[in-house]
């Protein structure tokens, strides 16, 4: 068994295509009598003599030094859109509570923060979602929008301004 798997490695050996300027090959027989091969000589190994394989040289050489390689750093342009409420909308709620809701692409990713503004003026603190619920917001018009905050607190992405109007049963 051992014996017909090193004639198969000689075989595939032999066959397999050898560029001639690489290292020679050399076999003998160890203490054993298994055929080893080898690419550095020894005392009674024989060179195994190949033939010369394919060459295939290039039709043209490629200027390396012209090649940029030097890693760049890809810039990701976010956007930030409110999905909810839809511009113009109506809310109807006596307790003044509203729900907002928006939307990044690409994929949201660690260390960013979504800031809400209310009527021009920031609504409590930056949070790490895109989904508000407010309370107790007065009748009337009001106009919302959120911006995108990377980790230095530089502003990346603001959404268009969203106007709705609540709309609160009187309490007279």
């Amino acid at each position: 068994m051992i014996k017909l798997l090193l004639f198969t490695l000689l075989g595939i050996t032999l066959a397999a295509p050898v560029h001639p300027n690489t290292a020679k090959i050399y076999v003998w027989r160890n203490e054993n009598g298994v055929l080893v091969f080898s690419d550095s000589p020894r005392a009674g190994a024989e060179e195994v003599k190949t033939k010369p394989g394919n060459i295939i040289q290039s039709s043209t050489s490629v200027e390396t030094e012209v090649l940029d390689i030097t890693p760049q750093k890809s810039i990701e342009e976010y956007e930030i859109a409110i999905n909810i409420p839809k511009n113009n909308a109506t809310i109807r709620d006596n307790t003044g509570s509203i729900y907002i809701s928006g939307g990044i692409t690409p994929r949201f990713k660690l260390g960013l923060e979504v800031q809400l503004v209310l009527d021009g003026k920031p609504h409590k603190k930056p949070q790490k979602h895109s989904m508000f619920s407010l309370r107790n917001i007065n009748r009337g018009e009001h106009k919302i929008k959120m911006l995108l905050i990377d980790e230095t607190g530089k502003v990346i992405a603001s959404s268009t301004s969203v106007t709705f109007y609540m709309h609160r049963a009187s309490t007279n």
